[in-house]
């Protein structure tokens, strides 16, 4: 084993196939249908996410990197020197390595539900920070969890990074409850640097969930090739088709698979039946103002304490302190 690799620690919290399988069976018991969003996330699904960010139409991505690569140095002088930074969601490493050369952290510990993904980032940033003591944590902390235990001889502040605006995902009362599972986990005065994306224009939004090459569409389909996978199922993927459109009511983007036919389909010896036209929602996406963002926080027991923005304020990296 080399150097860096002594680096690497592998925490594997991640979950049990029984627990997909009751909220996939849940899920598609429910009226309207309905999939969990981190299912998305094996590893073609996040390969493919990676090209998401990547494409014209997608400005989130861009928008959080320009924001990083600007402010990186203020951002640093908000966090304690020698820190633990926990990131919520290990996507792509871009937005970690702008963020990690500018905090220079004792320890390095990514969250993520793809095991696949996590690993072969984590490698490639070990081979860039070759001195970084790593805790890679393959765990689904939409749920409850506890981070690693670490025994080391002080108590270092924890630092937080819940990148690309992931926090829209949840309905409000699950992000409320997300973020107050970060601040037991965290504790008081520690702090969290979210990404989060602000109403724009619906055109820009749509534009963003429907991209020319049908990118997001492959994303979203790709949910059921993962149930397949894992959950032994028949359903024939071709017959479904992405639909994403904003819900102005409840502020955020919504995506869907629209079957395109009345069909039936087996998961796990269970039968489930799709009317023609018939919906599963598979994502939300919010989009906040700062205001009402700031009033989602202080239900959980932070309050911003820095705000960072692009010229054109499509998007916004908040530094949030536990109280």
């Amino acid at each position: 084993m080399t150097a860096t690799k002594k680096k690497i620690q592998f925490h594997d919290l991640h979950p049990k196939l029984e627990s997909m399988r009751d909220e996939v069976f849940t899920g598609l018991s429910t009226h309207p249908k309905q999939l969990p969003a981190k299912y998305f996330y094996d590893q073609r699904g996040s390969a493919l996410f990676d090209k998401i960010t990547q494409l014209p139409e997608y400005y989130l991505t861009r928008c959080e990197i320009s924001i990083l690569q600007q402010y990186a140095d203020d951002i640093a002088r908000h966090i304690a020197p020698e820190s633990i930074l926990v990131e919520y969601g290990s996507g792509s490493s871009q937005k970690i390595k702008i963020l990690l050369e500018a905090v220079q952290p004792a320890i390095y510990m990514p969250l993520d539900i793809s095991k696949e993904h996590l690993l072969n980032s984590v490698n490639a940033l070990a081979t860039h920070f070759p001195d970084l003591a790593i805790h890679a944590t393959c765990v689904d902390y939409s749920k409850p969890w506890k981070l690693p235990t670490l025994h080391d001889s002080h108590k270092p502040s924890i630092v937080g990074f819940f990148p690309g605006s992931s926090i829209g995902n949840f309905e409000p009362r699950r992000a409320i409850e997300l973020l107050q599972r970060i601040h037991d986990a965290q504790g008081i005065g520690s702090n969290l640097l979210m990404g989060i994306d602000l109403l724009k224009d619906i055109k820009v939004l749509h534009a963003a969930y429907n991209d020319v090459q049908k990118i997001t569409a492959q994303f979203n389909l790709n949910i059921l090739h993962h149930i397949n996978r894992e959950l032994h199922g028949n359903i024939t993927v071709d017959y479904f088709s992405h639909c994403a459109f904003f819900n102005p009511k409840h502020s955020r983007m919504e995506m869907h698979l629209t079957s395109n036919l009345d069909q039936i389909a087996h998961i796990s010896g269970k039968t489930f039946h799709f009317r023609m036209n018939e919906n599963i929602h598979t994502e939300n996406s919010y989009k906040y103002s700062l205001n009402s963002f700031e009033q989602l926080v202080r239900i959980a027991g932070f309050k911003v304490d820095a705000i960072w923005s692009d010229d054109q304020q499509q998007f916004a990296i908040v530094n949030l302190h536990a109280v």
